[in-house]
């Protein structure tokens, strides 16, 4: 347990580190040479500033969502899981503009006992990475159904870069964060597979992944049945 702790205190120092030898550094320039910097580099160096600033905050967002992983009990209730995905959608379209946000929904879907918030944060973390790491114009694709008569399925599908097979077991632990083209330019510190991964299994559900390079990643969702009652029509329609 000491090393586990000692090792992530380590990892976070680093990612603290990085984004704050940005800010300090850009700011001393800004302070010393403001006179003799032109316009457009001044904009720009406090664009730097803003976008490290926000990396920042997200990682100490993350960072205290994994600490509260296991603090914080999830209240669970009877959910319509189409219901609170449409509330989500809207905020990831505006954040991804240029993404084409496909659903395909089983409109006769059971309903799911689960913490509410802590399942749109599972399918905003799932959807904004299919978005971050798939070229723009491409599309996402969320679908729910019950083929199995066991269990509820979220599907989130993209056309992106993928991910190599050997990569697969890595991707929900902490700090994980694969190399693409599209790393430079997407945000993020690897902790965001970790916490859906955990918050999915807390809430007594699964999660999985199948990828495929430079055709796209399928994460796929679990959660059984609240309302036995529904479960059994719906095995009797199977």
């Amino acid at each position: 347990m000491n090393n586990i702790q000692d090792e992530f205190i380590s990892t976070v120092s680093h990612e603290l580190r990085t984004p704050l030898t940005s800010i300090r550094g850009f700011s001393q320039t800004l302070l010393s040479s403001w006179d003799k910097l032109d316009e457009e580099s001044k904009k720009r160096f406090v664009s730097i500033i803003e976008e490290q600033s926000n990396r920042l905050i997200n990682l100490v967002e993350n960072i205290l969502a994994v600490s509260r992983i296991n603090a914080d009990k999830p209240i669970l209730k009877e959910v319509d899981v189409n219901a609170v995905i449409e509330k989500v959608l809207p905020l990831i379209s505006q954040k991804y503009k240029k993404h084409r946000l496909v659903t395909q929904f089983e409109t006769k879907i059971p309903t799911v006992r689960l913490d509410e918030d802590k399942f749109q944060q599972i399918i905003t973390n799932l959807l904004d990475n299919a978005c971050k790491y798939s070229e723009e114009e491409s599309s996402v694709t969320i679908k729910t159904l019950f083929s199995d008569c066991e269990n509820v399925k979220i599907v989130i599908k993209d056309e992106g870069v993928g991910i190599k097979f050997e990569d697969l077991e890595k991707i929900f632990d902490k700090f994980v964060r694969l190399e693409t083209h599209l790393t430079s330019k997407a945000q993020g510190n690897g902790l965001g597979l970790y916490i859906t991964k955990n918050l999915v299994e807390i809430m007594g559900g699964k999660i999985s992944v199948t990828s495929e390079l430079n055709k796209g990643t399928e994460f796929t969702l679990e959660f059984p049945f609240f309302n036995e009652e529904e479960a059994l029509k719906c095995f009797h329609q199977c």
